[in-house]
């Protein structure tokens, strides 16, 4: 991608800012926009020697308080980088006018499959799929093992009960970047609202935990490094299980066409995936289905939301499309399911 054609990147202040790390590469450097993500955008990095490095910012345009900081993510990644949970190494992080216009966070490459594509996931074999699927929630457990304050990350968020925050920052998020009204939506916050579970621990949450959001080795299937960190923060950690199984669709179900590779064989249904997270967790997951539904819920907002962008600034959309309001709508709609089976 030439100068010319980089949205969001100031080329040559970016080369100039390499020099001042210490980062070792020969100029000049080439930038490659990478990745399906609608929100942070995500560079490869390449120098005339073949080396290569990632580079991420917010998206362009007008930015909702709170979202896109990766400034956080950084400081979040430098403080697991003494623990078991896979993340890539953070070079360097700058808000200088001189380089640019917001934030950039630079990481260290890290090689491997990432499952974001649907072409992907078909030149698996099914041993594979299967492989990289249980990594996840073993994965995950190890993000809810990292120990607050020998990581230093007690003070990453307020240690009040997650749901509620959660609750109040969507319901807000929402408010700001909805495109239309969605009584279904409305009446599902009702319902999450009245059956907030009891929380009984506090933990590092990832807060958007999927099987696009980690690279994982090419030999074993095993996760790698787990990427995309904006959303993290202190919270229940049935949470992020949550997540997972709402970006899991099962073959019969037409919820988010983004993520449909888990119908493929190999992949492990939802219940196999809860039992790993049980085995490597040993938590009490009675709670569950109540987090599966909010999961569902703060989907189905990060969908609108990035309609929302794409609508204001065409540069932010990303290769793979754009959500729409049908896709949104059965996302709602299967929440409402989930909430019913969970008696909520």
């Amino acid at each position: 991608m030439s100068s010319a054609d980089l949205h969001g990147i100031d080329a040559g202040a970016v080369g100039r800012w390499f020099a001042t790390l210490g980062v070792d590469f020969a100029g000049p450097l080439a930038f490659e926009r990478i990745g399906l993500g609608q929100s942070n955008l995500t560079y490869l990095v390449q120098d005339q020697d073949g080396r290569r490095w990632v580079l991420r910012r917010p998206p362009l345009g007008r930015l909702l308080a709170s979202a896109h900081d990766v400034a956080r993510e950084a400081r979040i990644l430098r403080a697991l980088e003494s623990t078991a949970v896979p993340t890539p190494r953070v070079l360097g992080l700058t808000d200088d006018p001189a380089v640019t216009d917001v934030p950039l966070l630079l990481m260290e490459f890290v090689d491997g499959e990432v499952v974001d594509r649907m072409s992907i996931a078909r030149s698996l074999t099914p041993e594979r799929r299967r492989a990289i699927g249980m990594s996840l929630p073993r994965t995950l457990a190890k993000i809810h093992a990292v120990g607050l304050d020998a990581a230093g990350l007690t003070g990453l968020a307020g240690h009040k009960p997650y749901a509620q925050r959660q609750l109040k920052r969507w319901s807000a998020q929402w408010e700001k970047s909805r495109t239309r009204e969605l009584p279904a939506l409305e009446d599902l916050t009702r319902r999450l609202v009245a059956a907030v579970p009891e929380q009984r621990e506090l933990t590092l949450v990832h807060g958007d935990f999927h099987l696009r959001n980690v690279i994982t080795s090419y030999a074993s299937g095993e996760v790698s490094a787990v990427l995309d960190w904006e959303l993290s923060t202190l919270g229940d950690p049935l949470a992020d299980m949550g997540s997972l199984l709402a970006y899991w669709p099962a073959r019969s179900e037409n919820t988010f066409s983004d993520f449909v590779a888990t119908t493929l064989d190999g992949f492990p249904p939802r219940e196999e995936l809860v039992a790993a997270y049980s085995a490597a967790s040993g938590r009490d997951l009675t709670a569950l289905g109540y987090w599966h539904a909010m999961g569902l819920w703060k989907v189905a907002i990060i969908g609108e939301g990035v309609m929302r962008r794409a609508m204001d600034e065409p540069k932010n959309k990303a290769a793979s499309g754009t959500p729409t309001a049908a896709r949104i709508d059965a996302l709602v709609a299967k929440a409402h399911e989930v909430a019913d089976i969970a008696g909520i």
